[in-house]
């Protein structure tokens, strides 16, 4: 097979779709994070506009963590594979390019002061970072000035200072950080930390103001599902492209970028003008509420509901004709009339959702859509209902069965080694969530026989839902009657009851 390296591709030997050289002045950017979501979203989308003569954006990866693959993009010249595979607008859509604008892959545990001199470089502009919810957040550590510091706001604030210290407090001197993080307000928090550590650290009020004014921290909020590279596939791919690519990244061809942020800065990262789905808005908030409630939203409203049953993805959830129907009442009748959106665009992107929920080339666990379901359901669903018993005076019957489903997936008990555990069909699958819902649940469960006392009994307690959840309607009642209904016949048969 032919050798990935850029002799190569520049050769024209590697046949694939890839940027051309540019004669466009280069645009710095840094990018924390090496995973496959920022390779196959931000770095995709760079190499595509770079592709179409509207950009030359010429990237840096930083590894987040000690490990990472550094060395394994040093290897191939920091080129990989994107692999798109999916169904838009009912069309089939396969594509794959070869992403060449990373510049260069560093371990900045290994070498703190290369990092400190791509900070310090004029030409940097742009900082993407995606070091997971987790990764915005402070924790107490002193400054060390030639050390990678651990946390991720920390490590901003060294790089930063670095810049300020090179630069001075020039009026291009700043730079514009674009966190993909899923959190709210990821930029602002982001921000907020690191003028946190520039407090502790006892840092000039000089390079504080030079913080604020300079400096642009944007909120986003990212969309892209990428399950990494289909492994039953691998050689069958690499014999049909010709030649091996072991960071190649498959994602869905769906993507989403909402950046709230100065126009003037959408001028400078014109991805959007490369026929991207790049939106630069003055308010994120409603299409956060979109993507909260009708994607996140139908994933917790259905996929306990359909692992309980016996289903084991998202995709399988599409094919079963109980399921999808259970799926499509929630999503049309429940939750879409009450995103505060025009319903065209609403219910385009709801057609859209489940047009990827049944993306063959994607399999997406429903166990892992689990984690944590009692807070997702509280912030993904709940306002949901609210809304619709605030308009009908009554609860929901699909997003009542919902949470039906959730307490039926949540009985299980604590066994060797502290795991908590429920049994499907005979075999036991984990249950992971914060150790107080645990013991709550198990508590509920094993104290009670009857569904209605269970149902009531979980509802009514706010360390679950920061409220009493049989104040709403007839919300308690609903649920009750479902999880009667659950018990008596099982749960696919109860869902067909609706």
């Amino acid at each position: 097979m032919i050798a990935l390296n850029r002799h190569n591709l520049a050769e024209g030997t590697l046949k694939v779709e890839a940027s051309a050289p540019s004669k466009m002045k280069p645009v710095g950017i840094l990018q924390i994070g090496d995973g496959n979501f920022l390779r196959a979203f931000a770095d995709w989308m760079i190499d595509t506009s770079n592709g179409a003569g509207l950009f030359n954006g010429e990237v840096t990866i930083a590894q987040p963590l000690a490990r990472g693959i550094a060395d394994m993009m040093t290897a191939q010249d920091n080129l990989y594979t994107v692999l798109l595979r999916g169904v838009q607008n009912g069309q089939v859509v396969e594509s794959r390019r070869l992403v060449s604008c990373i510049k260069q892959t560093l371990n900045p545990y290994a070498d703190w002061s290369a990092m400190l001199s791509v900070a310090a470089d004029p030409a940097l502009r742009f900082v993407i970072s995606n070091t997971t919810e987790a990764g915005i957040a402070y924790a107490e550590e002193g400054r060390t000035e030639d050390q990678c510091p651990n946390t991720f706001p920390a490590k901003i604030t060294a790089l930063l200072l670095e810049r300020f210290k090179k630069l001075g407090d020039k009026p291009d001197s700043g730079l514009v950080f674009l966190p993909c993080e899923l959190i709210e307000a990821n930029g602002t928090k982001l921000r907020n930390y690191v003028l946190q550590y520039a407090e502790a650290w006892r840092l000039s009020p000089e390079f504080i103001v030079w913080i604020k004014t300079r400096n642009v921290f944007c909120n986003t909020l990212v969309d892209r599902i990428v399950p990494g590279f289909p492994g039953a596939e691998t050689e069958a791919l690499f014999a049909q492209w010709g030649y091996k690519d072991p960071l190649s990244v498959a994602a869905e061809p769906f993507h989403l970028w909402v950046i709230e942020g100065p126009a003037a800065i959408a001028e400078e990262f014109p991805l959007h003008k490369a026929g991207l789905d790049v939106v630069w808005t003055q308010d994120l908030q409603p299409y956060r509420t979109r993507k909260v409630r009708i994607l996140n939203g139908a994933h917790t409203a259905s996929s306990l509901a359909a692992y309980c049953a016996g289903l084991d993805t998202v995709k399988s959830m599409t094919d079963d004709p109980v399921v999808s129907k259970f799926l499509s009442k929630v999503m049309f009748e429940e939750i879409v009339p009450f995103v505060p959106l025009p319903e065209a665009e609403r219910r385009a992107y709801a057609e859209t959702i489940m047009e990827r929920f049944a993306n063959p080339h994607i399999r997406h666990e429903l166990i892992s859509i689990a984690l944590n379901s009692v807070s997702k359901w509280q912030v993904r669903v709940l306002p949901t209902v609210k809304d619709y018993v605030a308009q009908h005076g009554k609860a929901p019957a699909g997003l009542a069965f919902s949470l039906a489903a959730l307490l039926t997936f949540y009985r299980g008990k604590f066994v060797d080694g502290g795991e908590y555990q429920g049994a499907r069909q005979d075999q036991s699958y984990p249950i992971r969530d914060n150790a107080d819902v645990l013991v709550i649940m198990n508590t509920a469960w094993s104290g009670n026989t009857e569904p209605r006392k269970i149902a009531t009994s979980l509802l009514a307690d706010p360390r679950l839902w920061g409220e009493d959840l049989t104040r709403i309607a007839n919300l308690g009642d609903q649920v009750a009657n479902a999880l009667e209904r659950i018990q008596a016949v099982g749960i696919k048969a109860a869902m067909a009851e609706l």
